[in-house]
C-alpha cells in the first residue's frame, strides 16, 4: 500500500552515564524546534541561575531522568516531535548496567538505535552491552554518535580508532551494519546541522540521516498472520477478531487455523464495522470463515504457503526483565501473540540461572504446540513473554531462534 502522509520513524537512545545523552536529545529537539517556549524559557532561567553562560539542554530530559531514577524499576521516556519531512517517536533508554531490561523495552519496537560514545572514553562495557541488546533484538539500523568531538579537538584519528574497534565487536555480536557519526552535542556539532569544525567528515547530521533513513518494510508485504484475540457470535455466525499483525487478506483466501491445522476459505472481512474486500497489516479486523471451526482465543490464523513453524520446543535469546531469577526447571507460562501456554525451562545454555538484566539463551518445552516464527523474519510474531504462572508477572523476554 502506498500512503500520502509522512511515516514516522520509532528509535531509541543508548549511552553510559555522562556519555551526553541528556544533552543529545535535547540538542535534536532544539534545534529541531521541538521546544515549547515556556519550556526553553525554564531551562534558560535555570540555567542562568547557575551561572551557565548557555541554556543546559541538558535539563530538557534531565528532569523526567531524575524522577524515573527514584526507584529500582525506571520506565523508558518517549519524547514525540517532528520535521516537515518525517514524524518522530524516541525512546529515551537509561544507561546504567541494572537498567538494560529497560533499553530492552525501549527498542523492541525501535526502527533505528542511536548508541553514544564519549570521543574521550571510547568503547566501554556499556557501549558493548548496548550494541548486544541492539543486534539481540534485530535493530534494523544502528547509529554510532560518537559524542564530545570538542573536548578532543575534533580529530579524525580519535574518531577513526573509535570506530574501527566498534566494528570489530559488531562483527563479533552478529551485528551487520552501522552508521558512525562524529557529534558535539553541546555545541550542535553535526547534530542537526553539519558541522564546520570537521570538514574530514563528508556523511550527513545525525537529524539528516533519521530523516533519510528507509523505516522498515510495509508489515503487509509479509506473510499473512491473524492472531484471534476474540470471538464474536452473531447468531449462528462466527466473527473472529483481532489484528492482522503482517501480510494481507482477502475475501476467498484459503487459510490455515493453527495449531489445529484445518484448513476453511474467508467468506467476509470487517473493518471498522464495514464490510471489505481485502485487509492489510496493522490493520484490527474481523474475519468470518466458510466453515464452522472450532477457532479459539490464541488460535493463529494464515494464509499461503510460509506457514510459522508448529513446535513445542522453543529456543530463543533472552533478556530477564524480573527481580527473581529463572532456573532450569522452572514451571512458567509463555505467551506468544494472544495465545498463552503452559511451559517448563529446560536448558539457559549452561547458565546456572537468570538474573535481572541477564541476556542469555534459552530452551523452553510447551504443554502446547506454538505457531511461531523466527524473529529475525518478524519481530511480531517472534517474540514472547515468560510469565510467572504464580503472580502473572513478567519474568523474560524472548526472541525465538528457530534456525
Amino acid at each position: 500500500m502506498t500512503s500520502t502522509t509522512i511515516d514516522t520513524l520509532r528509535f531509541a537512545t543508548a549511552g553510559s552515564v555522562d556519555d551526553g545523552k541528556s544533552t543529545l536529545v535535547g540538542r535534536l529537539l532544539h534545534d529541531s524546534k521541538s521546544v515549547l517556549t515556556d519550556q526553553l524559557e525554564a531551562v534558560q532561567r535555570v540555567s542562568a541561575d547557575r551561572g551557565q553562560d548557555a541554556p543546559d539542554l541538558a535539563l530538557l530530559t534531565d528532569g523526567l531522568r531524575a524522577e524515573r531514577e527514584q526507584g529500582i524499576t525506571i520506565d523508558v521516556a518517549y519524547r514525540y516531535f517532528a520535521t516537515p519531512r518525517r514524524r518522530f517517536i524516541l525512546a529515551d533508554t537509561p544507561g546504567h548496567v541494572q537498567y538494560t531490561r529497560n533499553m530492552v523495552t525501549g527498542a523492541s519496537t525501535a526502527e533505528l538505535a542511536i548508541i553514544l560514545v564519549d570521543a574521550r572514553n571510547g568503547n566501554v562495557e556499556q557501549t558493548l552491552r548496548h550494541a548486544a541488546v541492539a543486534a539481540l533484538l534485530r535493530v534494523p539500523n544502528v547509529v554510532l554518535a560518537v559524542n564530545k568531538m570538542d573536548l578532543v579537538g575534533y580529530g579524525q584519528p580519535v574518531f577513526e580508532r573509535i570506530v574501527e574497534e566498534f566494528a570489530g565487536h559488531a562483527a563479533e555480536l552478529g551485528l551487520p551494519s552501522f552508521t558512525p557519526i562524529p557529534v558535539s552535542a553541546l555545541a550542535g556539532d553535526n547534530v542537526v546541522d553539519r558541522s564546520a569544525h570537521m570538514d574530514w567528515y563528508e556523511g550527513p547530521a545525525l537529524l539528516e540521516f533519521l530523516e533519510d533513513v528507509p523505516v522498515g518494510a510495509d508489515p503487509s508485504d509479509a506473510p499473512a498472520r491473524f492472531p484471534v484475540q476474540y470471538v464474536i457470535r452473531d447468531g449462528e455466525v462466527r466473527w473472529y477478531a483481532g489484528q492482522l499483525v503482517s501480510g494481507s487478506l482477502r475475501v476467498g483466501d484459503r487459510v490455515t487455523v493453527h495449531p489445529s491445522g484445518e484448513g476453511s476459505e474467508i467468506t467476509g472481512i470487517s473493518v471498522l464495522g464495514t464490510e471489505a474486500e481485502v485487509a492489510y497489516a496493522p490493520q484490527s479486523v474481523s474475519l468470518r470463515l466458510a466453515d464452522q471451526r472450532d477457532v479459539a482465543r490464541g488460535d493463529m490464523i494464515t494464509a499461503g504457503a510460509d506457514a510459522p513453524a508448529l513446535t513445542q520446543d522453543v529456543r530463543a535469546a533472552v533478556c530477564h526483565l524480573a527481580d527473581r531469577p529463572l532456573r532450569v526447571g522452572d514451571r512458567v507460562l509463555l505467551r506468544h501473540t494472544t495465545r498463552t501456554v503452559k511451559a517448563i525451562v529446560k536448558d539457559l545454555a549452561g547458565a546456572a540461572e537468570l538474573t535481572a538484566n541477564d541476556l542469555g539463551r534459552i530452551t523452553l518445552r510447551t504443554a502446547e504446540p506454538l505457531a511461531l516464527d523466527d524473529y529475525a523474519v518478524s519481530r511480531r510474531t517472534g517474540a514472547f513473554l515468560v510469565i510467572d504462572p504464580a503472580d502473572g508477572a513478567t519474568l523474560t523476554a524472548g526472541m525465538a531462534d528457530l534456525a
